[in-house]
């Protein structure tokens, strides 16, 4: 268990904390390109505390500015775009991507004013679907070359949903390999043909062995965390037989995203980007080893599960995540459906708006978890000193880091490590587009 002022250091991340101050050191998910696609590219947006609007302008560049207009502080939200920029409602003020103000149209053809005003803002990229933000000091990082950023855009998908809680508490659930078992625990395994873009309906790897029946029946994997460049890998071990073992590779990307395999050709990289310090967004990009991504059909499965234009989840809270007794008894662990975001929200919002750390009982399963922790708190002190914690890189070691691995498959017990090496390389020698990362 921790402290709460050790719970207060981790978790809140608004402007001026330690924790924020080294989350704004990384390009940070800030929106969706779908969210900026119809005939009026503006979207206020609320990120680590700040309120902010992001927009397309006239020549096709994304900005993300203060939501406030530095004249009287009307909300540029409303505002126009026009001139090679955003125009404010109220007087005309005009700000451009960088925040320079182009125009103030009601001042004297000779005042100055314009020149001395400047609004708050911060450089946006867009990668894989997600308009991605550095609200940091100085030049950004580079990307690491991670298969989410470098695949073509058609092996691409990204989405996002929000959930009413602090963001460290998703995080860490993403980072729990036990957890599966339990909470995604199906009782009746689907047919793998027909559960394209659902996580846990494929079957392992090397295996006819569903990976729902996997987590379902071997609830005590054995875990070994390795550390990494970009944080560090997640090795699960369920022993199968005597000869076999279930291996699930996932990986935690510091400092708040993870990589996991969702079937044998698809990965799943996740963010947890906290709005404020009571809610967050989840991002994900999804990544195909095979064919190209069904957009179409990705899109429709899981729009028909989210409210927009806020991506709210249609369970959540406010109908008790959709909670049925008789589907508990007889189909699923939680009674909340096949959407295991749905029971991620439901045990993440269930701890509190920010979960209470000083009453929780870490065991051995939860090694993952207080090795993460202690990154973090490391981090934290690292860039409170003026150091350059890990993963802020620079082009050339952005170019090294590469991958990574995300594996689920069955293997034999006394070589698993060999294992897994193996089956990723075989992965990536069938995927056309890698080209040797």
């Amino acid at each position: 268990m921790l402290s709460a002022e050790q719970n207060d250091l981790i978790t809140r991340t608004g402007p001026g904390t330690p924790a924020g101050d080294l989350m704004r050191r990384y390009w940070q998910p800030a929106a969706l390109v779908d969210e900026l696609s119809g005939n009026r590219p503006v979207k206020p947006v609320r990120l680590f505390g700040e309120d902010l609007v992001i927009f397309k302008d006239e020549q096709g560049r994304y900005g993300l500015i203060g939501r406030r207009c530095p004249h009287r502080g009307t909300d540029l939200a409303y505002g126009r775009l026009e001139g090679g920029g955003l125009r404010c409602a109220f007087h005309g003020w005009l700000f451009d991507v960088h925040g320079k103000c182009l125009e103030t149209p009601a001042e004297p053809d000779d005042s100055n004013l314009c020149a001395n005003i400047r609004q708050k803002s911060y450089p946006v990229v867009e990668k894989s679907g997600i308009l991605f933000a550095y609200l940091g000091p100085g030049e950004p990082p580079a990307f690491p070359h991670f298969d989410c950023f470098v695949a073509p855009a058609s092996y691409t998908f990204a989405f996002k949903g929000m959930i009413d809680c602090n963001w460290l508490q998703s995080l860490e659930v993403g980072i729990d390999p036990v957890h599966t078992s339990f909470l995604h625990r199906f009782f009746h395994d689907e047919d793998p043909s027909q559960a394209y873009g659902k996580l846990f309906r494929d079957t392992s790897r090397d295996s006819d062995m569903p990976m729902s029946r996997i987590m379902r029946e071997f609830t005590r994997p054995r875990i070994e965390v390795e550390p990494t460049e970009f944080g560090f890998r997640l090795v699960t071990l369920r022993q199968i037989s005597e000869a076999s073992t279930h291996v699930r590779v996932t990986n935690l990307m510091f400092p708040n995203a993870f990589i996991i395999p969702m079937s044998r050709e698809m990965t799943i990289t996740q963010w947890h980007v906290p709005i404020d310090d009571e809610k967050h967004y989840w991002y994900a990009i999804f990544t195909s080893f095979g064919t190209p991504v069904d957009k179409d059909e990705m899109r429709r499965q899981r729009l028909a599960l989210y409210q927009l234009p806020d991506y709210i989840p249609n369970k959540n809270k406010s109908n008790d995540y959709g909670f049925d007794p008789h589907e508990q008894e007889h189909e699923t662990y939680t009674g909340m459906g096949a959407d295991i975001n749905v029971h991620d929200q439901w045990a993440c919002e269930s701890m509190g708006t920010i979960q209470d750390r000083t009453s929780e009982h870490l065991g051995t399963s939860d090694k993952a978890i207080s090795a993460y922790r202690k990154l973090l708190r490391q981090a934290i002190e690292q860039a409170g000193k003026g150091e350059k914690p890990i993963m802020v890189l620079d082009g050339a070691r952005a170019a090294r880091i590469t991958g990574p691995a995300a594996v689920d498959g069955i293997g034999p017990a006394d070589d698993w490590q060999g294992y897994w090496q193996k089956s990723e390389a075989s992965k990536r020698r069938a995927a056309s587009w890698t080209n040797g990362h």
